[in-house]
């Protein structure tokens, strides 16, 4: 096993210092640092950024040849590390405790480094693709954002942010979400240059970090272990969106859906709530509105023939969810074109 030592949390510098073990080429262009890397150790790409307000992000697309593990010293600082994996898996370990963790693909985990406490570790498997994201946020620096509103937010998501993270058990692993995975590769799949790029990413950031508070917020409160879940179970889930789209105007009930996917109606249900935070009827609902949103306004379909082929009977009915959704019937919304929902 192979080891790498940080430092130094300032995302150009830990640049740096993972040059010094992986020996590879690094670019600093318009406040992004990129590190490529192609030899013994192994293959792959580290990118960091440092936005303002105390919020950072160092992002891994790397297969290296054996076990690597990578020591954080935070020398002090009091942050707080949103994780995601969008590729692989890999674990925490924290050196002075020796609490160990292990992360999976597509789950949400937070990781609290209080002052002078904790030192934590990441084991990335051998041989193995990992692409990773940590998003940072210093505690001190960030609540000095006029508009983090940090005062807002309810006591659990408090429980992250206040001082010393008292009420924070250090790591939280949570559910799976695919929404957040999808949101990430918007990041990493970004080609725009300049100040442009740096815009995009920080508000594709913002996004993302918001869904992972989000997700933190609904965990807690769930009943059920997102464990008993595997990943290709949340793939099924995840791509009978697209089952429901090709099939909008044919019944979509649970039990055609948990056929479908060869999961039972009670966790097919659970597992819509923890992937898209609804219902399977919800979510079902919501595509359909989405679909005779754009037919009323890209097509000559008539409303009745548009209710007809999203599966429902009952123009009345599509009439009062449409309202309730958009806030604008469906034929005010067809004769007003300045309108945008």
């Amino acid at each position: 096993m192979q080891e790498i030592n940080i430092e130094n949390t300032n995302r150009r510098a830990m640049i740096e210092q993972f040059c010094s073990f992986l020996e590879g080429d690094i670019v600093h262009q318009q406040g992004e640092s990129i590190l490529t890397f192609n030899n013994t150790m192994g293959k792959g790409k580290i990118t960091a950024i440092d936005f303002d307000w105390g919020v950072s992000i160092i992002d891994y697309d790397v297969n290296f040849n054996q076990d690597t593990k990578i020591v954080f010293s935070y020398q002090g600082e009091d942050s707080i590390e949103f994780i995601f994996l969008t590729d692989g898996c890999f674990d925490i370990f924290e050196e002075i405790t020796k609490d160990s963790y292990h992360v999976e693909k597509y789950q949400n985990t937070i990781v609290s480094t209080q002052k002078n406490k904790r030192n934590n570790s990441y084991l990335f498997p051998g041989k193995a693709k990992t692409k990773a994201n940590f998003i940072r946020i210093i505690r001190d620096e960030y609540l000095k954002k006029k508009n983090s509103k940090l005062l807002l937010l309810n006591n659990t998501l408090n429980s992250i942010f206040a001082e010393n993270a008292k009420d924070f058990d250090g790591v939280h692993l949570g559910n799976y979400s695919l929404k957040i995975a999808d949101e990430l590769r918007k990041f990493q799949e970004n080609t725009d240059q300049g100040i442009i790029r740096m815009l995009a990413l920080e508000g594709q950031i913002n996004l993302v970090l918001s869904m992972q508070m989000a997700e933190y917020e609904i965990s807690k409160n769930l009943t059920h272990k997102p464990d008993s879940f595997s990943s290709k179970e949340l793939q099924k889930i995840h791509e009978l969106s697209k089952y429901i789209i090709d099939n909008i105007s044919e019944p979509l009930t649970v039990g055609i859906l948990s056929d479908k996917s060869g999961i039972r109606p009670r966790k097919l249900q659970l597992g819509f709530k923890i992937i898209y935070g609804k219902s399977v009827n919800e979510y079902v609902r919501h595509l359909k509105l989405e679909v005779a949103r754009d037919h009323i306004k890209e097509s000559d379909l008539s409303i009745s023939e548009i209710v007809y082929n999203i599966g429902y009977k009952s123009r009345s009915y599509f009439s009062r969810i449409f309202y309730e959704r958009y806030g604008i019937l469906p034929t005010e919304y067809r004769n007003d074109p300045k309108v945008k929902i």
